[in-house]
């Protein structure tokens, strides 16, 4: 009798282990991320909280090139995971160099929305998890959608609508070249630089991410159509 009880609890765990991530996934799908663990978790700490959604075509085409060109070059090209930069990270850390990121979009995108800040190997595994995910269940017209609109831009500052009036006084709709690289630009540690008030690291960053912008296809089309 005991032993059927505990299989039944732990059927009901692994059940509800796979169909909450899996209705989470499929929800936002459609549904705008109204808000994200990190959001909550700065505000908590007295960031405030800017936040607007708008849809992937109210984003400036030069926004969605920059981010790519940015963060994730392979981004159209890759299942979720680009496993060349992961090698070349693991290999940069046993050499005694700095711990690089190795992640892409969609890790990034499941991180933000599914997740809690951290580096544990739990996180990570349930980060694994939900890219597995959403690279099944969304376009990638989609996992940008959502990355654009959940992304820390600044203390606060999340999604780059809230970013572009911001810093730029205007809808990411019209955002100019050198203003999408500049919001590109701050990503890897939003909360020490800005996009209006750029140092010259990010000034000399920019430039290169405005460069390689340029050889992304219009609006994604090409390079990877098949996947929107």
């Amino acid at each position: 009798m005991r032993g059927r009880i505990w299989r039944r609890f732990l059927l009901s765990l692994f059940a509800a282990a796979v169909l909450v991530p899996l209705s989470l996934v499929l929800f936002y799908r459609v549904v705008p991320v109204p808000a994200t663990p990190l959001m909550l978790l700065r505000l908590a700490e007295g960031y405030g909280l800017s936040h607007d959604w708008v849809s992937y075509d109210e984003i400036a085409p030069v926004m969605i090139r920059s981010v790519i060109a940015a963060e994730d070059a392979k981004f159209c090209q890759h299942h979720g995971f680009d496993w060349e930069a992961i090698n070349d990270a693991l290999d940069a850390a046993e050499g005694g160099g700095r711990l690089r990121g190795g992640s892409t979009i969609s890790q990034q995108t499941a991180k933000n929305v599914f997740l809690w800040p951290g580096r544990s190997w739990v996180r990570k595994g349930l980060e694994a998890g939900f890219t597995v995910l959403i690279e099944a269940l969304w376009p990638k017209r989609r996992i940008l959608e959502v990355y654009l609109n959940s992304v820390e831009f600044g203390p606060g500052v999340y999604g780059v609508e809230a970013a572009a009036r911001h810093h730029f006084k205007k809808p990411a709709a019209q955002l100019s070249a050198r203003e999408a690289a500049l919001l590109a630009a701050v990503l890897p540690n939003p909360i020490r630089f800005s996009a209006s008030k750029p140092s010259a690291y990010v000034n000399r960053y920019a430039g290169r991410i405005q460069g390689r912008a340029g050889d992304i296809g219009p609006a994604l089309m090409p390079p990877c159509p098949a996947q929107f």
